[in-house]
């Protein structure tokens, strides 16, 4: 059957503004023509004319948290241990691209949005939430862009047995609106604006960090 991927993830690039000031990725870029005497080291009596076209290696040295990118962040579970069935699902998307900036989305907007779209929860499905931050990554003002989703709105979909839930923007909750334990919320998301509103996959299986709350993840829709 043809199937088309979407790639839902952002880069993690230098400079880009997707985090707060001072605390986004570095990546310093060691290229198969500056790193020969690196290489040579490693193996005594090696010279530069040894080397296939006398190029070295080429590798990239990458400083960044758990939050940087595209990322799933857990709340009472280690990233390690989200079980990998919660990763690839049915998924669901609920635009909320029209709310302002900050608006907390409550239970009933989710419950509008369900009904507007003709769907109803199913366990395990994956909800991403598409808000204006989408458009906006990369430019000043994204890590305020977009609403939040409140706690009530969080536990009316962890208690319809969602277990993985995702946003464009910098952040899935609300600030003092409670958290809820014992699922997951992709961070960062791209591109939500250009799928339907169902009748897709989400695989989203985060890197496996011993002990960590979050983890970076290539999150790819799956259209059939």
């Amino acid at each position: 059957m043809p199937r088309s991927f979407v790639d839902l993830s952002i880069y993690l690039e230098n400079g880009s503004m997707s985090d707060l000031p001072g605390s986004g990725p570095k990546i310093d870029y060691f290229t198969h023509d500056t790193t020969q005497e690196q290489l040579a080291s490693f193996f005594p009596g090696l010279h530069k004319d040894d080397l296939p076209d006398g190029e070295g290696w080429a590798y990239e040295l990458v400083r960044l948290s758990t939050r940087s990118g595209t990322h799933m962040a857990a709340r009472g579970i280690a990233i390690p241990d989200v079980p990998l069935a919660w990763c690839y699902q049915p998924a669901v998307k609920l635009d909320f691209a029209g709310l302002a900036d900050g608006h907390v989305v409550t239970a009933a907007d989710v419950e509008r949005e369900l009904k507007r779209i003709g769907h109803v929860i199913r366990p395990l499905d994956i909800v991403v939430v598409n808000t204006s931050a989408g458009a906006r990554y990369g430019s000043t003002g994204y890590v305020d862009a977009g609403c939040r989703v409140g706690g009530e709105a969080t536990r009316l979909l962890f208690e319809a047995g969602v277990r993985v839930m995702g946003t464009d923007a910098w952040r899935w909750s609300a600030p003092g609106t409670g958290q809820v334990t014992g699922c997951c919320q992709l961070e960062k998301l791209h591109n939500l604006e250009t799928l339907p509103p169902d009748g897709f996959h989400v695989a989203c299986f985060p890197h496996k960090i011993r002990g960590a709350s979050a983890g970076w993840t290539r999150a790819v829709a799956i259209i059939p």
